[in-house]
């Protein structure tokens, strides 16, 4: 068995100097069946490391209740297969531009910033969830025959707080769940986030996408001894829904790399390859601090311009990386994989059948509430999807402004079954007065909860109130609609009925077939579609929205097959497409 242990100046294993060529591969935003050849990428590269982060809110999605936690394992196994070490970021907070910052929304919800603290409600919640996870991490270390060689304390926790009680409990946690490799902590390269976020006894890194030099002469002021490293690399950036699409120029990050390398430390490149949020599983964030600033839904794909596209392919990036990182390898690269099977040609099929929204949220729908206030989101326990809320203004009175205060994020509203706008947390009138009696219903979507700074565990839905003139309206039945209760069994009872040309454009869930000649990674596009989700054979790929910058969803191969594929649209504002693309 091998030994991975901090030196005085390097990492050691078994004894000797060794240098960290790291790339960050996110197993959860990548298909199971493909992990095998992002890892030969990464090793075509020059990396000899691999480094993922790991998403609470995917794996419990109620206290106690926990999904397929063995799918980490499962990557640690690939990741040994391949001939590469880990690094393992358990969190429980991760970043990662992941809904809510991978924690969950029942945890947060209730206990709203008293997360990420000392807080021993929150603690006791972490507690149980290590114990279930990191069984995975421990069995797999280094020192009993696996790839695993470091273990974060929490993440970047200098950005967020210093509560230095809260990151010490974490380490000794990690401790006491087994984690015998060495522990550590990133953060950015300013005084205050290394003061904030580092642990005495830990080995600190520093993240940052520039100004390597300076930025381990910051770190070095905090830590005079101990390996530099540059946890996060970053090698490009993420795109938000309605701005534009982030690119870092190719020369200019191999620059950054090669200056990373010349200082002698190592380096995680964040992102060697970003994957996609699929599911609906992309986070937000939102300007202002703590003032309600605007929010900024991230996209679908998580490619992140990094060297590995979303299809696994290489960019020009790729290849200048590869030159850079060669000249610290033990001997040649390995070849470059044979990429990915692609679908044979485009292919398209109409959008035949149709269900209605309303008709949808019954068979699909939790059951309906009554309160005398609008409930968040987490109050009824709604991750990800959306929120119908009904009320009646009571008449007869005259027209007033309608207004909704403590919106989040987005509301398609209806006055008596007509389309009355669209609001959101900045426009939050409708444009037209309402008239008593009225009914009004309000679609509210989340677009995806906070995960990063001091507006992180805010909830969603309506948050404050509705309000006719200057009075709350009360008396609210409210019903929602998870993303996870589309699956096959489930749509099968949905009445659909063929798509009527005066349909075709309404806010419902469309179904279609699309015939395949062999199946393989495919693009798939909805002309004319405004913002709904998207399902292949009962798999999520994720939310697509108009706006772009995200012009059309990653199909991985092994979601399709040959023959006649099934294909839901859930169109929520209208203005559907009439049909849909895999290219």
């Amino acid at each position: 068995m091998s030994t991975f242990a901090v030196g005085d100046e390097d990492f050691l294993l078994d004894g000797r100097p060794v240098r960290l060529l790291s790339g960050a591969l996110h197993y959860f935003r990548v298909h199971e069946e493909q992990w095998g050849h992002r890892l030969e990428m990464l090793r075509a590269m020059g990396l000899t490391c691999v480094e993922t982060y790991v998403p609470w809110n995917l794996y419990e999605p109620e206290p106690g209740r926990y999904g397929d936690v063995a799918a980490l394992g499962r990557f640690l196994d690939a990741v040994a297969a391949a001939g590469m070490w880990a690094i393992v970021r358990p969190g429980p907070y991760i970043c990662a531009e992941w809904e809510n910052g991978g924690l969950p929304h029942w945890l947060t919800g209730p206990l709203g910033r008293r997360v990420r603290s000392a807080d021993a409600e929150y603690l006791g919640h972490v507690e149980r969830w290590f114990r279930t996870l990191l069984p995975q991490v421990v069995e797999r270390q280094i020192g009993r025959g696996g790839p695993v060689i470091m273990v974060q304390v929490e993440n970047e926790y200098g950005s967020y707080g210093s509560d230095q009680g809260y990151l010490r409990r974490v380490a000794e946690l990690l401790l006491d769940c087994g984690v015998e490799v060495p522990l550590f902590t990133s953060d950015g390269p300013e005084d205050h986030m290394l003061t904030g976020g580092s642990v005495p006894g830990v080995l600190a890194t520093a993240n940052f996408g520039s100004g390597a030099r300076e930025a381990f002469a910051v770190l070095r002021r905090h830590q005079p001894k101990g390996p530099l490293m540059c946890m996060e690399f970053w090698c490009g950036w993420f795109d938000h829904w309605g701005k534009e699409h982030s690119v870092r120029d190719a020369e200019d990050a191999a620059a950054a790399l090669r200056e990373i390398l010349e200082c002698g430390a190592s380096v995680n490149v964040y992102m060697a390859h970003g994957g996609t949020n699929f599911a609906g599983w992309a986070g937000a964030n939102r300007d202002g601090g703590m003032h309600e600033g605007e929010l900024r839904p991230t996209v679908t794909s998580y490619d992140y311009d990094a060297p590995i596209d979303e299809a696994g392919l290489p960019t020009e990036k790729f290849w200048r990386f590869r030159e850079v990182l060669a000249a610290y390898a033990e001997g040649p690269l390995p070849e470059v994989p044979e990429p990915p099977r692609r679908i044979a040609g485009p292919v398209a099929a109409d959008l035949a059948e149709w269900a209605p929204l309303a008709e949808v949220l019954e068979v699909l729908g939790d059951e309906e509430s009554v309160t005398p206030m609008p409930p968040t989101f987490e109050e009824l326990g709604v991750d990800r999807g959306l929120v119908r809320y009904r009320l009646e203004v009571p008449g007869p009175r005259q027209p007033y402004p309608l207004v909704v205060t403590g919106l989040r994020d987005r509301a398609v509203v209806y006055v008596d079954g007509v389309r009355a706008g669209v609001l959101t947390t900045e426009e939050e009138a409708l444009p037209e007065p309402v008239a008593g009696p009225a009914v009004v219903e309000l679609w509210v979507e989340s677009l995806g909860r906070v995960n990063y700074g001091p507006r992180q565990a805010e909830p969603k839905g309506i948050t404050g109130g509705v309000r006719h003139e200057r009075q709350y309206v009360h008396g609210v039945r409210t019903q929602g609609l998870r993303l996870d209760a589309f699956e096959a069994a489930a749509v099968a009872k949905v009445p659909f009925r063929p798509t009527a040309a005066e349909e075709v454009r309404a806010p419902g869930l469309y179904r279609a077939v699309v015939e395949v000649a062999g199946p393989g990674d495919a693009a798939l596009s909805l002309p004319g579609g405004v913002r709904g989700f998207v399902w292949v054979n009962g798999f999520c790929l994720g939310r697509y929205w108009g706006v772009g910058p995200q012009e059309s969803l990653f199909v991985p191969g092994p979601v399709l097959r040959e023959g006649a594929n099934e294909v839901w649209v859930l169109e929520l504002e209208g203005g559907a497409a009439e049909s849909v693309r895999l290219v």
